[in-house]
């Protein structure tokens, strides 16, 4: 087995016994709902973008609903006017929280050293945000497709610099001058 066979993996094995070209450079990341159709447009991109969009939005508002309801079981309850609006102002707040770092989250990835994973219990109780944010940016685009874009840009640009500044076989370069 040689280095070359060594070295892919299962599935290039397997385009390349079959005959079929194994794509060089750079693959977009997919994306939730769209796969690759974002980086051209393609496949029943903007009908799903919009469906998807709808869909998020009508889920807010089945959410927001079911909050709603929650509420007025507290009242019923009588739990007190503390206890109420506490919990209201916890969900606007989380809710808020989560719209914004959603909104973040598509225009550039987060630190590593971040506090992401720390704000994911606030994020999940604010999800009414997080999908609201979700449901605006597909308005524009397919959440998260700036920056990808961005970054498949970045590499395919990267990759066509290295493919450029190979010359040949370095073993058949002559030995340089010594001067």
């Amino acid at each position: 087995m040689s280095d070359d066979q060594r070295d892919q993996t299962p599935a290039e094995h397997a385009a390349r016994t079959a005959g079929d070209a194994v794509p060089t450079g750079p693959q977009p990341e997919p994306i939730r709902y769209f796969g690759t159709t974002w980086v051209h447009h393609e496949n029943g991109y903007g009908l799903r973008r919009a469906a998807v969009g709808i869909g998020s939005m009508v889920t807010a508002v089945s959410a927001a609903l079911l909050l709603r309801l929650s509420y007025e079981g507290l009242q019923i309850g009588d739990v007190g006017p503390f206890l109420s609006i506490s919990v209201v102002v916890l969900f606007a707040v989380a809710s808020a929280i989560a719209f914004f770092k959603t909104w973040e989250s598509y225009v550039r990835r987060p630190a590593p050293s971040s506090d992401e994973a720390a704000l994911k219990g606030l994020k999940t109780i604010g999800f009414v945000g997080s999908l609201i944010a979700y449901s605006l940016r597909c308005l524009t685009e397919a959440p998260g497709e700036q920056l990808r874009r961005a970054e498949y840009e970045r590499a395919q640009a990267e990759f066509a610099r290295r493919r450029s500044a190979r010359t040949g076989n370095p073993a058949a370069r002559r030995p340089k001058r010594k001067k």
